[in-house]
């Protein structure tokens, strides 16, 4: 929008939580963060004086704060009952194969902005270097293994991670949170000098900033995988309970790229991830084979 309509404000608005990944983007004229109290929020907004209301969130709180500006609005349109059947009956064609970047570009195409086909935009905020982070087996041509994920069926098993590790020729660093640092150390044992684990003692920021050196990348449906696409980094993207294709958010804009996941008619078990698998097996990551993960990054 800032670069098709020069002249124009960008105001965004977020949670807290999620401040990060716009506050150095240079498109933005401000950045808002959601208060406590959802009439303070709509409060310090109407001061603004905004012409318009791009909702790409498109839930009850969005919508209580179109009601309440009273301007022109262009909403994200969620398909939900669409996306609801695709999961309770396994009816895939019901599933739009647009991307949902390009589904969010449909919000402003009223305005005669068009999708660039460019890579998603990441800034980093802090200027750090490789030696803040890894020894120096680590710092040349090695491979971004993320292997946190905020729920259970998002995460690929430990021995399943151990065996990709151990048949992959280029130095690994295991990233993600304090959540999984007992798992990282446990596969950094199994696995020897050429995992090194970054997780719980890296911020988000510093994270991407590994990612964003690294040669290739290995990731399941979590933020950070995505955010990895900024940089055009060959992605190998595992997805169990979840799918691509549900959400609409299969790589985007980058060169090389592979789908892990394997076919079964219980799957996709959820949007989001759940803390177990419904059914007991989780065949969904077990049967997930290793090989086609360490061709694409030995390749």
């Amino acid at each position: 929008m800032k670069k098709q309509l020069p002249d124009c404000e960008v105001h965004f608005l977020t949670k807290p939580a999620f401040q990060y990944i716009y506050k150095n983007n240079p498109y933005l004229s401000a950045l808002h963060l959601l208060s406590p109290k959802l009439s303070d929020t709509i409060r310090a907004i109407k001061q603004q004086n905004f012409d318009l209301i791009i909702d790409l969130h498109n839930n009850l709180r969005t919508s209580i704060i179109k009601a309440s500006l009273n301007i022109p609005s262009s909403t994200y349109k969620k398909d939900r009952i669409r996306k609801w059947l695709a999961l309770k009956f396994k009816w895939h064609k019901l599933i739009p194969s647009e991307h949902l970047v390009d589904r969010y570009m449909d919000t402003v195409k009223f305005l005669g902005i068009k999708n660039d086909l460019q890579p998603i935009d990441y800034y980093i905020s802090g200027d750090y270097k490789l030696e803040d982070f890894l020894p120096p087996s680590h710092r040349n041509k090695f491979v971004a293994f993320v292997i946190g994920a905020t729920h259970f069926t998002k995460r690929l098993p430990n021995d399943k991670i151990i065996e990709i590790c151990k048949n992959i020729k280029h130095p690994i660093v295991l990233l993600g949170g304090s959540d999984v640092q007992e798992n990282a150390a446990f596969i950094q044992k199994q696995t020897g000098a050429h995992v090194f684990s970054t997780c719980g003692t890296t911020n988000l920021d510093q994270s991407v900033f590994l990612v964003s050196k690294a040669y290739k990348v290995i990731g399941f449906d979590t933020g950070l995988t995505h955010i990895s696409e900024a940089f055009n980094k060959p992605l190998a993207s595992i997805w169990g309970g979840t799918t691509p294709e549900l959400l609409g958010v299969q790589p985007y804009q980058i060169s090389e790229s592979l789908i892990a996941g394997v076919e079964l008619s219980c799957r996709p078990c959820s949007k989001f991830g759940l803390e177990k698998c419904p059914l007991g097996h989780f065949k969904c990551m077990k049967n997930i084979p290793e090989g086609i993960i360490v061709d694409f990054i030995n390749g």
